[in-house]
Protein backbone atom coordinates (compact mmCIF):
# COMPACT_ATOMS: atom_id res chain seq x y z
CA UNK A 1 0.00 0.00 0.00
CA UNK A 2 1.37 3.24 -0.54
CA UNK A 3 0.26 5.93 1.45
CA UNK A 4 1.08 9.21 0.39
CA UNK A 5 1.41 8.90 -3.61
CA UNK A 6 1.33 12.32 -4.05
CA UNK A 7 4.65 12.31 -2.66
CA UNK A 8 6.22 8.72 -2.70
CA UNK A 9 5.21 8.77 -6.86
CA UNK A 10 6.65 12.23 -7.82
CA UNK A 11 7.75 12.70 -10.85
CA UNK A 12 11.73 13.36 -10.43
CA UNK A 13 12.01 16.84 -11.64
CA UNK A 14 8.93 17.98 -9.49
CA UNK A 15 10.82 15.93 -6.50
CA UNK A 16 13.91 18.73 -7.31
CA UNK A 17 12.23 21.06 -7.57
CA UNK A 18 10.09 21.03 -4.33
CA UNK A 19 13.79 20.28 -2.94
CA UNK A 20 15.54 23.17 -3.95
CA UNK A 21 12.71 25.27 -3.00
CA UNK A 22 12.81 23.57 0.30
CA UNK A 23 16.69 23.70 0.55
CA UNK A 24 16.61 27.78 0.22
CA UNK A 25 14.52 28.56 2.71
CA UNK A 26 15.88 25.88 5.23
CA UNK A 27 19.08 27.90 4.52
CA UNK A 28 17.89 31.31 5.28
CA UNK A 29 16.20 30.21 8.58
CA UNK A 30 19.39 28.06 9.92
CA UNK A 31 21.30 31.63 9.28
CA UNK A 32 18.85 33.77 11.14
CA UNK A 33 17.78 31.57 13.76
CA UNK A 34 20.38 29.07 15.10
CA UNK A 35 23.30 30.83 15.96
CA UNK A 36 25.94 28.11 15.18
CA UNK A 37 25.20 27.63 11.81
CA UNK A 38 25.40 32.08 10.95
CA UNK A 39 29.05 31.80 12.45
CA UNK A 40 29.48 28.19 10.31
CA UNK A 41 28.12 29.95 7.13
CA UNK A 42 30.19 33.69 7.95
CA UNK A 43 33.33 31.32 8.74
CA UNK A 44 33.14 29.34 5.20
CA UNK A 45 31.95 32.50 3.53
CA UNK A 46 28.54 31.52 2.08
CA UNK A 47 26.10 34.13 1.46
CA UNK A 48 22.44 32.33 1.96
CA UNK A 49 21.17 34.24 -0.49
CA UNK A 50 23.57 32.57 -3.33
CA UNK A 51 21.98 28.92 -2.29
CA UNK A 52 19.53 28.39 -5.26
CA UNK A 53 18.98 25.07 -4.84
CA UNK A 54 20.07 21.63 -4.52
CA UNK A 55 22.85 22.00 -6.79
CA UNK A 56 24.78 24.07 -4.31
CA UNK A 57 24.57 21.34 -1.66
CA UNK A 58 27.82 20.39 -2.05
CA UNK A 59 29.15 24.03 -1.15
CA UNK A 60 27.70 23.44 2.28
CA UNK A 61 29.22 22.77 5.09
CA UNK A 62 29.21 19.33 6.95
CA UNK A 63 27.57 19.28 10.65
CA UNK A 64 28.97 16.75 12.37
CA UNK A 65 28.51 14.47 15.73
CA UNK A 66 30.07 16.52 17.70
CA UNK A 67 28.80 19.56 16.53
CA UNK A 68 25.36 18.50 18.59
CA UNK A 69 27.23 17.74 21.86
CA UNK A 70 29.13 20.91 21.79
CA UNK A 71 25.74 23.08 21.85
CA UNK A 72 24.09 20.74 24.31
CA UNK A 73 21.15 20.65 24.90
CA UNK A 74 19.30 23.38 22.95
CA UNK A 75 22.25 25.50 21.73
CA UNK A 76 20.96 24.10 17.63
CA UNK A 77 17.13 24.31 18.44
CA UNK A 78 16.43 27.10 15.92
CA UNK A 79 12.96 27.02 17.62
CA UNK A 80 12.07 28.89 21.19
CA UNK A 81 11.87 26.08 23.92
CA UNK A 82 7.89 26.77 24.14
CA UNK A 83 7.22 26.07 20.24
CA UNK A 84 9.47 22.55 21.59
CA UNK A 85 6.53 19.98 22.61
CA UNK A 86 8.89 16.85 22.53
CA UNK A 87 12.40 16.43 23.29
CA UNK A 88 14.27 12.82 22.82
CA UNK A 89 18.18 11.96 23.18
CA UNK A 90 20.34 9.88 21.71
CA UNK A 91 21.22 6.27 23.22
CA UNK A 92 25.06 7.49 22.91
CA UNK A 93 27.37 5.54 25.51
CA UNK A 94 30.11 8.43 26.02
CA UNK A 95 29.47 11.69 27.03
CA UNK A 96 26.31 13.92 27.06
CA UNK A 97 23.56 12.61 25.35
CA UNK A 98 22.70 14.76 22.10
CA UNK A 99 19.03 15.88 22.15
CA UNK A 100 16.67 16.61 19.53
CA UNK A 101 13.61 18.88 19.58
CA UNK A 102 10.16 18.48 17.58
CA UNK A 103 7.47 21.12 17.34
CA UNK A 104 4.01 19.73 16.68
CA UNK A 105 4.42 20.04 12.65
CA UNK A 106 7.30 17.55 13.33
CA UNK A 107 5.88 15.03 15.33
CA UNK A 108 3.15 15.54 12.58
CA UNK A 109 5.60 14.83 9.62
CA UNK A 110 6.96 12.26 11.75
CA UNK A 111 3.83 10.65 11.79
CA UNK A 112 3.48 10.78 8.27
CA UNK A 113 6.65 9.51 7.34
CA UNK A 114 6.78 6.54 9.89
CA UNK A 115 2.72 5.76 8.17
CA UNK A 116 4.58 5.89 5.03
CA UNK A 117 7.32 2.92 6.01
CA UNK A 118 4.70 1.29 7.53
CA UNK A 119 2.32 0.81 4.64
CA UNK A 120 5.30 0.32 2.39
CA UNK A 121 6.05 -2.94 4.88
CA UNK A 122 2.50 -4.21 4.17
CA UNK A 123 1.41 -2.83 7.38
CA UNK A 124 -2.87 -1.30 7.19
CA UNK A 125 -5.73 -0.12 8.95
CA UNK A 126 -6.47 -4.26 9.61
CA UNK A 127 -3.51 -5.22 11.51
CA UNK A 128 -2.44 -5.32 14.88
CA UNK A 129 1.44 -4.02 15.25
CA UNK A 130 3.27 -4.79 18.81
CA UNK A 131 6.04 -2.26 18.96
CA UNK A 132 8.80 -3.61 20.92
CA UNK A 133 11.44 -1.20 20.45
CA UNK A 134 12.32 0.81 23.57
CA UNK A 135 9.70 3.73 24.79
CA UNK A 136 11.40 6.70 26.11
CA UNK A 137 14.14 9.10 25.17
CA UNK A 138 15.04 6.84 22.67
CA UNK A 139 12.89 7.72 19.34
CA UNK A 140 12.48 4.08 17.98
CA UNK A 141 9.07 3.26 19.93
CA UNK A 142 7.47 6.40 19.73
CA UNK A 143 8.20 6.88 16.02
CA UNK A 144 6.68 2.98 15.37
CA UNK A 145 4.08 4.14 17.68
CA UNK A 146 2.46 7.47 15.76
CA UNK A 147 3.21 5.57 12.87
CA UNK A 148 0.83 2.93 13.18
CA UNK A 149 -1.62 4.90 14.76
CA UNK A 150 -1.65 7.11 11.88
CA UNK A 151 -2.35 4.20 9.23
CA UNK A 152 -5.29 3.16 11.93
CA UNK A 153 -4.06 -0.24 13.29
CA UNK A 154 -4.14 -1.47 16.58
CA UNK A 155 -1.31 -0.76 18.61
CA UNK A 156 0.55 -2.78 21.33
CA UNK A 157 2.69 -0.56 23.11
CA UNK A 158 5.05 -3.48 25.03
CA UNK A 159 8.20 -2.02 24.04
CA UNK A 160 11.36 -3.51 24.75
CA UNK A 161 12.44 -6.93 26.59
CA UNK A 162 9.87 -8.92 28.64
CA UNK A 163 10.33 -11.41 26.37
CA UNK A 164 7.93 -14.43 27.40
CA UNK A 165 4.94 -11.33 27.66
CA UNK A 166 6.09 -10.58 24.23
CA UNK A 167 5.54 -13.55 23.13
CA UNK A 168 1.95 -14.46 25.25
CA UNK A 169 0.62 -11.01 23.71
CA UNK A 170 1.71 -12.49 20.11
CA UNK A 171 -0.84 -15.12 20.71
CA UNK A 172 -3.55 -14.22 22.38
CA UNK A 173 -3.82 -10.92 20.66
CA UNK A 174 -3.27 -11.68 17.30
CA UNK A 175 -0.14 -10.04 16.69
CA UNK A 176 0.70 -9.33 12.58
CA UNK A 177 2.97 -6.93 12.78
CA UNK A 178 6.18 -6.65 15.10
CA UNK A 179 8.48 -3.63 15.35
CA UNK A 180 11.51 -4.63 16.96
CA UNK A 181 15.91 -5.20 16.57
CA UNK A 182 16.40 -8.21 14.32
CA UNK A 183 18.94 -9.79 17.02
CA UNK A 184 15.64 -9.26 19.28
CA UNK A 185 13.28 -11.51 17.14
CA UNK A 186 16.07 -13.81 17.06
CA UNK A 187 16.27 -14.02 20.84
CA UNK A 188 12.55 -14.33 20.96
CA UNK A 189 12.26 -17.47 18.57
CA UNK A 190 14.81 -18.76 20.92
CA UNK A 191 12.75 -18.05 23.84
CA UNK A 192 9.64 -19.53 22.31
CA UNK A 193 11.43 -22.80 21.18
CA UNK A 194 12.57 -23.21 25.01
CA UNK A 195 8.88 -23.10 25.81
CA UNK A 196 7.67 -25.44 23.48
CA UNK A 197 5.76 -22.47 20.89
CA UNK A 198 5.53 -22.95 17.56
CA UNK A 199 5.87 -19.17 16.24
CA UNK A 200 4.91 -20.32 12.67
CA UNK A 201 1.23 -20.94 13.50
CA UNK A 202 1.19 -17.20 15.04
CA UNK A 203 -0.62 -14.64 12.32
CA UNK A 204 2.09 -12.86 12.42
CA UNK A 205 3.23 -11.69 8.66
CA UNK A 206 5.80 -9.05 8.67
CA UNK A 207 8.38 -7.80 11.18
CA UNK A 208 10.34 -4.34 10.59
CA UNK A 209 13.67 -4.50 11.74
CA UNK A 210 16.36 -1.82 12.42
CA UNK A 211 17.98 0.18 14.98
CA UNK A 212 21.21 -2.11 14.17
CA UNK A 213 22.78 -3.26 11.33
CA UNK A 214 21.69 -6.77 9.81
CA UNK A 215 23.03 -8.71 7.01
CA UNK A 216 20.16 -10.27 4.35
CA UNK A 217 21.30 -13.58 5.15
CA UNK A 218 20.05 -12.83 8.88
CA UNK A 219 16.74 -11.55 7.12
CA UNK A 220 16.41 -15.07 5.40
CA UNK A 221 16.89 -16.86 8.86
CA UNK A 222 14.77 -14.68 10.65
CA UNK A 223 11.81 -14.77 7.64
CA UNK A 224 12.45 -19.53 7.34
CA UNK A 225 12.05 -19.33 11.61
CA UNK A 226 9.09 -17.37 11.38
CA UNK A 227 7.43 -17.70 8.50
CA UNK A 228 6.85 -14.25 7.55
CA UNK A 229 8.16 -11.35 5.73
CA UNK A 230 11.17 -8.88 7.33
CA UNK A 231 12.06 -5.66 5.84
CA UNK A 232 14.49 -2.88 7.07
CA UNK A 233 13.96 0.67 8.75
CA UNK A 234 16.10 3.45 8.82
CA UNK A 235 16.34 6.46 11.15
CA UNK A 236 18.36 8.22 13.52
CA UNK A 237 17.67 10.54 16.44
CA UNK A 238 18.99 13.03 15.00
CA UNK A 239 17.36 13.30 11.34
CA UNK A 240 14.00 12.31 13.04
CA UNK A 241 13.61 9.02 14.23
CA UNK A 242 12.50 6.01 12.74
CA UNK A 243 11.04 6.96 9.62
CA UNK A 244 13.75 7.89 7.49
CA UNK A 245 13.73 5.10 5.16
CA UNK A 246 11.93 1.55 4.84
CA UNK A 247 12.18 -1.35 2.46
CA UNK A 248 8.59 -1.86 0.62
CA UNK A 249 7.37 -5.70 1.11
CA UNK A 250 6.38 -6.18 -2.78
CA UNK A 251 10.82 -5.80 -3.74
CA UNK A 252 12.11 -5.75 -0.45
CA UNK A 253 15.41 -4.13 -2.96
CA UNK A 254 16.13 -1.05 -1.32
CA UNK A 255 14.77 1.29 1.28
CA UNK A 256 12.95 4.11 0.19
CA UNK A 257 14.17 7.52 1.25
CA UNK A 258 11.28 10.30 1.91
CA UNK A 259 13.79 12.15 0.42
CA UNK A 260 10.94 15.13 -0.06
CA UNK A 261 12.09 15.56 3.87
CA UNK A 262 15.37 14.39 4.10
CA UNK A 263 17.89 15.12 1.50
CA UNK A 264 20.48 12.29 0.98
CA UNK A 265 23.78 12.36 -0.50
CA UNK A 266 26.62 10.08 -0.58
CA UNK A 267 30.64 11.13 0.41
CA UNK A 268 33.74 9.67 0.74
CA UNK A 269 34.19 9.56 4.23
CA UNK A 270 38.08 10.16 4.07
CA UNK A 271 37.60 13.34 1.49
CA UNK A 272 34.05 14.43 2.19
CA UNK A 273 33.88 14.33 -2.02
CA UNK A 274 30.31 13.84 -2.94
CA UNK A 275 30.47 10.31 -4.72
CA UNK A 276 28.21 9.05 -7.77
CA UNK A 277 24.86 7.32 -7.60
CA UNK A 278 25.21 3.53 -6.78
CA UNK A 279 29.21 4.29 -5.21
CA UNK A 280 29.47 3.14 -1.34
CA UNK A 281 30.12 5.50 1.28
CA UNK A 282 28.90 7.82 4.06
CA UNK A 283 25.61 8.65 4.25
CA UNK A 284 24.91 12.27 4.36
CA UNK A 285 21.49 13.84 5.34
CA UNK A 286 19.98 17.74 5.15
CA UNK A 287 16.75 17.73 6.50
CA UNK A 288 14.43 20.09 4.31
CA UNK A 289 11.42 20.24 6.74
CA UNK A 290 12.22 20.26 10.27
CA UNK A 291 11.58 23.29 12.29
CA UNK A 292 12.69 22.46 15.63
CA UNK A 293 16.00 20.65 14.73
CA UNK A 294 17.04 21.37 11.56
CA UNK A 295 20.16 19.67 10.44
CA UNK A 296 22.13 20.59 7.04
CA UNK A 297 24.99 18.06 5.55
CA UNK A 298 24.42 15.86 8.63
CA UNK A 299 27.02 13.09 8.46
CA UNK A 300 25.63 9.69 10.07
CA UNK A 301 28.86 7.57 9.75
CA UNK A 302 26.75 4.97 8.12
CA UNK A 303 27.82 3.54 4.97
CA UNK A 304 26.17 2.81 2.54
CA UNK A 305 24.61 3.82 -1.41
CA UNK A 306 21.90 5.50 -2.95
CA UNK A 307 20.11 4.89 -6.45
CA UNK A 308 17.27 6.74 -7.68
CA UNK A 309 15.59 4.41 -10.15
CA UNK A 310 11.94 3.99 -9.76
CA UNK A 311 11.37 0.68 -7.90
CA UNK A 312 8.81 -2.04 -9.10
CA UNK A 313 6.04 -1.07 -5.83
CA UNK A 314 5.27 2.16 -7.87
CA UNK A 315 7.33 4.44 -5.67
CA UNK A 316 10.18 7.03 -7.17
CA UNK A 317 11.67 8.09 -4.10
CA UNK A 318 15.84 7.71 -3.45
CA UNK A 319 16.59 4.18 -2.50
CA UNK A 320 19.53 3.55 -0.25
CA UNK A 321 21.25 -0.23 -0.05
CA UNK A 322 21.25 -1.06 3.79
CA UNK A 323 23.38 0.04 5.99
CA UNK A 324 26.42 -2.19 5.83
CA UNK A 325 28.35 -0.82 9.08
CA UNK A 326 29.69 2.54 10.49
CA UNK A 327 32.90 3.99 9.91
CA UNK A 328 33.29 4.29 13.91
CA UNK A 329 32.46 0.54 14.17
CA UNK A 330 34.57 0.11 10.51
CA UNK A 331 37.75 -2.59 12.40
CA UNK A 332 41.20 -2.51 10.22
CA UNK A 333 42.39 -5.56 10.68
CA UNK A 334 45.92 -5.69 8.58
CA UNK A 335 44.95 -3.02 6.29
CA UNK A 336 41.29 -4.89 5.15
CA UNK A 337 38.10 -2.89 6.40
CA UNK A 338 36.11 -5.18 7.68
CA UNK A 339 32.16 -4.72 8.91
CA UNK A 340 30.63 -6.99 11.52
CA UNK A 341 28.08 -7.55 8.77
CA UNK A 342 29.77 -8.82 6.38
CA UNK A 343 31.61 -11.27 8.67
CA UNK A 344 27.57 -12.14 9.75
CA UNK A 345 26.40 -12.94 5.99
CA UNK A 346 29.60 -15.50 5.47
CA UNK A 347 29.06 -16.93 8.54
CA UNK A 348 25.33 -17.57 7.42
CA UNK A 349 26.37 -19.24 4.32
CA UNK A 350 26.82 -21.97 6.72
CA UNK A 351 23.85 -23.88 8.02
CA UNK A 352 25.68 -25.81 10.70
CA UNK A 353 25.85 -22.27 12.44
CA UNK A 354 23.27 -19.55 14.50
CA UNK A 355 23.25 -15.93 14.02
CA UNK A 356 24.81 -15.61 17.58
CA UNK A 357 28.48 -14.81 16.99
CA UNK A 358 31.06 -12.12 18.31
CA UNK A 359 34.29 -10.64 16.82
CA UNK A 360 37.03 -10.37 19.45
CA UNK A 361 39.89 -8.50 18.20
CA UNK A 362 43.29 -8.10 19.80
CA UNK A 363 47.44 -7.07 19.00
CA UNK A 364 49.86 -9.09 19.80
CA UNK A 365 53.07 -6.82 18.10
CA UNK A 366 51.82 -4.89 15.60
CA UNK A 367 49.87 -7.27 14.27
CA UNK A 368 46.05 -7.30 14.22
CA UNK A 369 43.95 -10.59 15.35
CA UNK A 370 40.47 -11.13 14.67
CA UNK A 371 38.89 -14.06 16.36
CA UNK A 372 35.17 -15.04 15.24
CA UNK A 373 32.96 -16.48 17.74
CA UNK A 374 29.88 -18.44 16.66
CA UNK A 375 27.35 -20.95 17.93
CA UNK A 376 27.07 -24.15 16.43
CA UNK A 377 23.51 -25.34 15.74
CA UNK A 378 22.02 -27.27 18.42
CA UNK A 379 21.77 -30.75 16.48
CA UNK A 380 25.22 -30.46 15.31
CA UNK A 381 26.88 -29.48 18.82
CA UNK A 382 24.30 -33.08 20.05
CA UNK A 383 25.66 -35.07 17.33
CA UNK A 384 29.12 -34.32 18.02
CA UNK A 385 28.84 -34.76 21.53
CA UNK A 386 27.26 -38.11 21.31
CA UNK A 387 30.39 -39.42 19.13
CA UNK A 388 33.24 -38.58 20.77
CA UNK A 389 32.33 -40.24 24.09
CA UNK A 390 33.14 -43.70 22.19
CA UNK A 391 36.31 -41.88 21.02
CA UNK A 392 39.51 -42.29 23.14
CA UNK A 393 41.78 -39.73 20.67
CA UNK A 394 39.33 -36.97 20.96
CA UNK A 395 39.24 -34.81 23.85
CA UNK A 396 36.99 -31.64 23.25
CA UNK A 397 34.36 -30.72 20.50
CA UNK A 398 36.03 -28.40 18.72
CA UNK A 399 39.01 -30.90 17.73
CA UNK A 400 36.02 -33.25 16.34
CA UNK A 401 36.76 -34.06 12.30
CA UNK A 402 33.56 -32.59 11.19
CA UNK A 403 33.70 -29.14 13.64
CA UNK A 404 37.22 -29.28 11.85
CA UNK A 405 36.38 -29.49 8.80
CA UNK A 406 33.42 -26.66 8.98
CA UNK A 407 35.96 -24.21 10.76
CA UNK A 408 38.27 -24.07 7.53
CA UNK A 409 35.66 -23.55 5.14
CA UNK A 410 34.38 -20.98 7.31
CA UNK A 411 38.28 -19.56 7.57
CA UNK A 412 38.44 -20.00 3.59
CA UNK A 413 34.63 -18.30 2.87
CA UNK A 414 35.91 -15.25 4.99
CA UNK A 415 39.33 -15.33 3.52
CA UNK A 416 37.64 -15.10 -0.18
CA UNK A 417 34.98 -13.45 0.81
CA UNK A 418 36.19 -10.06 2.84
CA UNK A 419 40.14 -10.87 2.44
CA UNK A 420 41.78 -11.37 6.27
CA UNK A 421 42.91 -14.49 7.53
CA UNK A 422 40.59 -14.89 11.09
CA UNK A 423 40.47 -17.40 13.90
CA UNK A 424 37.60 -19.26 14.46
CA UNK A 425 35.67 -20.52 18.18
CA UNK A 426 32.57 -23.02 17.55
CA UNK A 427 30.32 -21.96 20.96
CA UNK A 428 27.58 -24.40 22.53
CA UNK A 429 24.55 -23.34 21.52
CA UNK A 430 23.08 -20.13 23.84
CA UNK A 431 26.18 -19.41 25.31
CA UNK A 432 26.75 -15.92 23.19
CA UNK A 433 25.28 -13.72 25.65
CA UNK A 434 21.27 -12.64 24.08
CA UNK A 435 20.99 -8.48 24.36
CA UNK A 436 17.36 -6.90 24.56
CA UNK A 437 18.18 -4.15 22.65
CA UNK A 438 20.79 -3.45 19.76
CA UNK A 439 23.64 -6.30 19.69
CA UNK A 440 27.48 -5.45 20.45
CA UNK A 441 28.84 -7.82 17.99
CA UNK A 442 32.44 -6.26 19.06
CA UNK A 443 34.99 -6.84 21.24
CA UNK A 444 38.18 -4.36 20.76
CA UNK A 445 40.52 -5.26 23.17
CA UNK A 446 43.62 -3.52 21.37
CA UNK A 447 43.76 -0.18 23.56
CA UNK A 448 43.79 -2.87 26.93
CA UNK A 449 47.13 -4.48 24.91
CA UNK A 450 48.41 -1.27 23.68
Amino acid sequence: MIFDREHECMDRKDLEKLQSERLVALVKRVYDRVPFYRALFDEKGIAPEKVRGIQDLPSLPFTRKYNLRDNYPFGLFATPLKDVVRIHASSGTTGKPTTVGYTKNDIDMWAGVMARSLAGAGTTADDVVQVAYGYGLFTGGLGAHYGAERLGASVIPISGSNTQRQIMLMQDFGTTVICCTPSFMLYLYDVAQQQGVDVTKFPLKVGVFGAEPWSDAMRVDIEKKWNIKGCDIYGLSEIIGPGVSCECVEAQNGLHINDDHFLPEIIDPETGEVLPEGSVGELVFTTLTKEAFPLIRYRTGDITSIWREPCVCGRTNTRMARVSGRTDDMLIIRGVNVFPSQVESVLLMSPEVEPHYRLIVTRKGAMDNLLVEVEIKQDLYHEVSEAILSMDDITTIAEHEKMMHLKSNIQKNIKDIIGVNVGVNFKEPGSIERQEGKTQRVIDKRKEEA
